[in-house]
């Protein structure tokens, strides 16, 4: 079952305590975009089968990296792409945006989504991982 646009902004915009719908529409856009560039193939459609279509559009056309990149670099990535953001900001952009993908998905797909991602991903989602 699809999220709809409105919940899933709802509660990006409730765990990011964004003022406006605007805010948390630009912090899942843009984390999203960046989250596409490090997924391919099944899981990357399946993880966009579960978003709402604009956010889904935008995870499988993303922003291309050259490379993958660590948690760290992702966060710093994020904060680049959104206007006025510092890496405190964007740390809370990414964990709001990630955690209400991880609702919007469902565990089993998200599992699979960090096996295609950089060490330490786990904890972006609000997922800790034992190594």
């Amino acid at each position: 079952m699809t999220m709809r646009w409105e919940a899933f902004l709802d509660q990006v915009q409730e765990r990011g305590e964004y003022g406006t719908p605007q805010e948390a529409e630009r912090a899942a856009r843009t984390v999203l975009a960046l989250l596409g560039a490090h997924l391919v193939g099944e899981v990357r459609a399946e993880l966009a089968a579960r978003l709402p279509e604009t956010f889904a559009l935008i995870l499988l056309n993303p922003l291309q990296t050259a490379e993958p990149l660590s948690p760290e670099r992702f966060v710093r990535a994020t904060a680049a792409w959104i206007e006025g953001a510092t890496e405190q900001t964007a740390t809370w952009d990414v964990g709001a945006v990630l955690s209400v993908t991880v609702d919007a998905a469902g565990e089993d797909i998200i599992r699979r989504v960090l096996l295609q991602l950089p060490p330490g991903y786990d904890l972006l989602f609000g997922h800790p991982q034992r190594t």
